[in-house]
Formats: structure tokens, C-alpha cells, sequence
């Protein structure tokens, strides 16, 4: 509303002026809001994809014997319709079965993979990667399975990388 506003009164500013300054005029503001929403848009879809890293339901944990002080993680994921997971790492490892929709696996030094309901796809401790939801219109659901320190929060499983 304020920007409407600022934007009658620098066209009032402009009467008299020629054409091709109003134009000239009309371009540029279009630009600069335009770059405006297009910054908070961004903001907002990477504070969106921090989300899906901490979203889930813990479907079962238990204690691993072989590995004091380790504990497998059995937690529910879905990836929102065309949302991504933004690159992060597991400080464990991780398996990931993909049960409903399809996703883009991404992981750093190797080529993308496109996986359907019924294929898995693993990561290793540290390693960075990106899971985008490869439909626009459909969310995209798995069971991640972790290896990951005994008491572990749902939030700290992935960790946005640097």
C-alpha cells in the first residue's frame, strides 16, 4: 500500500514530463519492487527449506547393543509439492526409503537421481546433499532410517551445511 502510494505521488512529480521519462520512470519502479518481492520470496522459501529439515514424526528409536552410546531412528518424512530439503548433512548415517511421490537426489560430487515410491538412496556421516520433491503439485513421503548419538532430537538429525 505504501508503495502505491510513494508511486502516485513520483507520478504526480512527473506531469509535464515526456513520455519516454514516464516510461522510463514506470520500468525502473517496476524493477525495483519487483527485486523487492523477489529478495523476501527467496528469504522465505529458504527459511521454508530449514523447515522440512526439522519436520517428521519419530516412528520408533531403539538402543543399539553393538554401539553404546548410538541408537537407530525410525522417522516419517514428507516433502511438501515442489519443496526441497536445501543441502545438509546427518551427523550419523541415514537411509532413506521412498514410499509416496518421487525425489531428486543431490549429493556433492556425484550426478543427480531421480527416485520413485519403492527406491532408497543412503548417506554417509558429513556427507552434503539436497532431497527436492520433484512434483510441483503432489508432496513426496519417505521413512528415514538413522544411525545418530542416543537421545538425539528430530531437529538436530540434519544439519543445514555451510
Amino acid at each position: 500500500m505504501i508503495c502505491i502510494r510513494h508511486m502516485v505521488v513520483c507520478v504526480g512529480f512527473l506531469k509535464g514530463a515526456s513520455m519516454k521519462t514516464k516510461r522510463n520512470f514506470l520500468i525502473g519502479f517496476t524493477l525495483v519492487v519487483g527485486m523487492t518481492l523477489g529478495l523476501l520470496g527467496s528469504r522465505m522459501s529458504s527459511a521454508q527449506d530449514k523447515d522440512n529439515l526439522k519436520g517428521g514424526k519419530i516412528l520408533q528409536r531403539t538402543e543399539l547393543k553393538g554401539a553404546p552410546g548410538w541408537e537407530a531412528i525410525l522417522v516419517d518424512r514428507t516433502l511438501p509439492a515442489g519443496a526441497e530439503s536445501g543441502k545438509h548433512t546427518q551427523a550419523g548415517n541415514e537411509i532413506v526409503y521412498i514410499a509416496e511421490g518421487s525425489v531428486i537426489f543431490e549429493a556433492q560430487g556425484k550426478p543427480a537421481k531421480t527416485l520413485k515410491p519403492g527406491e532408497s538412496f543412503t548417506t554417509v556421516d558429513g556427507e552434503v546433499h539436497n532431497v527436492k520433491n520433484a512434483s510441483k503439485t503432489e508432496p513426496a513421503k519417505a521413512l528415514a532410517f538413522y544411525v545418530a548419538k542416543k537421545g538425539a532430537k528430530l531437529e538436530d538429525l540434519s544439519v543445514p551445511a555451510k
